[in-house]
């Protein structure tokens, strides 16, 4: 057991002091407690963390916050993908490094970690917010494992609801006019009927089509990160086979036509094809034609008192994965078979992620259940015989 001594400093104020020896069997001792009492309860704690097994030395508790970080994110950079590590080592260096990195790890506190947190959420979205307290409370935890502290601070904090973005999904008749618009009519047309991502569709290569299946094998995702592009597996590291209709035959094979094997489907066949800018590229070209005619059609519908056509939303390439899972539900696709396309780790995510689009068949569950109670009520309340036998 350890035990409790006062002392005198040179102003001559009196404090107290323990001494303990820790797990290792060295003595230490803790200084600078203004009240007997408070030097007891910390006393009591040590003993009662060595007997737990749960001991925190407070040396190892002064390490600050950015060297127990500088480890971390290495072991993420070599288990994440390129994109997902720039994300999270930006939200590091922009929001925790300059708040956090600093300090020592033992000294940080709940109530400073709810505070910077309701300090984010006043101007930036809730994506960001949860993303710069994952980092955190993931360093955080490395400490706890580290026997530097005893608890993450961090947990059991209240973070913002992430509320949904609404999805725009497109026509049979938007994706259309949307391809002929465009310079790369096939691959517009492509990503809207197969939900591929357009790292995982710019990286396949004339092999990965099965002709006669129609189907093409994903293995491959080229992303651009930092200006330059990575080739890796697909984003849940399984390589999936997805079907594509009939109308793409033609196209796709013409696509392959004078290229070998390993050759790129899409563009010159030897350089990925980059993702158009988001506001000169050619894609965004493309929605701009489309919503312009679009306007003039509405103007003139206006003009002659009819309704206005409905337009089509603004959207990006990504969003053309969204239309593939609409278009395949509202053709009689099952949850199951649109996970499988769009590569979802389950059919849950694939649920979370388009419960909208599912709400036809919630109303189909209804009728259901309306025809099997109908059908169940009548049988019992009819008379034998009342058939007319």
């Amino acid at each position: 057991m350890g035990s409790v001594h006062s002392y005198e400093t040179k102003a001559g104020k009196k404090l107290y002091r323990i001494v303990y020896r820790r797990p290792d069997h060295k003595q230490t001792q803790e200084r600078g407690f203004t009240r007997r009492r408070d030097a007891e309860l910390r006393l009591a704690e040590v003993e009662i963390g060595k007997a737990k097994g749960d001991y925190v030395n407070p040396a190892d508790a002064r390490e600050d916050v950015a060297s127990i970080a500088a480890g971390w994110l290495r072991a993420r950079e070599q288990v994440m993908k390129p994109s997902s590590y720039q994300a999270l080592r930006g939200s590091w260096e922009t929001h925790v490094q300059p708040r956090w990195g600093a300090r020592q790890v033992g000294g940080v506190k709940h109530s400073e970690v709810q505070d910077w947190i309701a300090e984010l959420s006043r101007g930036r979205a809730a994506s960001t917010v949860l993303r710069a307290h994952g980092v955190l409370a993931a360093i955080l935890d490395v400490a706890v494992n580290d026997r530097r502290v005893s608890r993450n601070v961090a947990r059991g904090i209240a973070l913002p609801r992430k509320v949904p973005k609404s999805k725009p999904y497109l026509t049979h008749h938007q994706v259309q006019t949307l391809a002929e618009a465009s310079a790369h009519p096939t691959l517009v047309l492509f990503l809207a009927y197969t939900g591929l991502r357009w790292g995982e569709a710019t990286g396949l290569r004339v092999k990965h089509v099965d002709a006669l299946r129609r189907r093409v094998n994903v293995e491959e995702n080229a992303v651009l990160v930092g200006g330059v592009i990575h080739v890796g597996t697909p984003k849940m590291h399984e390589a999936r086979s997805v079907p594509y209709p009939e109308f793409l035959a033609l196209p796709i094979a013409k696509l392959c036509e004078g290229k070998s094997r390993d050759e790129l489907l899409f563009g010159d066949g030897i350089n990925y094809m980059r993702l158009p800018n988001s506001v000169k590229g050619w894609f965004a070209g493309a929605v701009n034609r489309v919503l312009e005619v679009e306007a003039k059609a509405a103007a003139a519908a206006k003009a002659r008192g009819e309704e206005e056509p409905v337009r089509m939303p603004r959207i990006t390439p990504h969003d053309l994965r969204h239309t593939a899972a609409s278009l395949a539900i509202s053709a009689g696709a099952n949850v199951k078979a649109v996970q499988r396309m769009l590569g979802h780790a389950s059919a849950s995510m694939t649920l979370d992620t388009y419960a909208d689009l599912f709400d036809d068949d919630l109303d189909s569950v209804a009728v259901a259940l309306d025809q099997a109670r109908r059908a169940a009520v009548v049988a019992k309340v009819l008379p034998r015989g009342a058939s007319g036998e």
